[in-house]
């Protein structure tokens, strides 16, 4: 039985996740908190709310996820300067070399799930997943903006 690129898709992705959990797990970093925190990277001082959509979880659970990260030394809340009520997000310096090192374990990972692979499939492999993530991407903004 030939299997959906969804089923495949999402399958490889809760493999990634669990390999990921298990070479991270003396870190205290999950997975999601790696996510969390390169979107931090790339989107300093963004709001709460904003962020729990990128991430696709829900206001609350992301406020819990955020207060583990600021106990922990690795983000920052500050106030919003425009609304007194909303806080924004920064990554504390800290969790620079965080980073780097879960870049290695992320590298080493990505290496093992695509061992046997040319270079040219490699880049053909992203290529095509960038291609199917655009797609659905779109749709979705042209659902929610019909």
């Amino acid at each position: 039985m030939s299997e959906t690129i969804g089923f495949l898709l999402n399958d490889s992705a809760r493999l990634f996740r669990r390999a990921f959990n298990a070479r991270t797990r003396d870190s205290g970093i999950t997975a999601l908190q790696w996510r969390l925190i390169t979107y931090l990277k790339r989107h300093e001082g963004i709001r709460q709310g904003p962020l729990a959509e990128l991430l696709e979880v829900e206001p609350i659970t992301l406020s819990r996820m955020v207060d583990r990260l600021v106990e922990a030394g690795l983000v920052e809340r500050r106030a919003d300067p425009t609304d007194r009520r909303a806080w924004r997000l920064y990554l504390a310096p800290r969790a620079a070399d965080l980073l780097d090192g879960m870049r290695e374990i992320a590298q080493s990972l990505t290496d093992e799930a695509t061992e046997g692979l040319s270079t040219v499939e490699r880049e053909q492999l992203i290529a095509l997943v960038e291609r199917v993530r655009a797609n659905l991407s779109r749709r979705e903004c042209l659902k929610e903006t019909a």
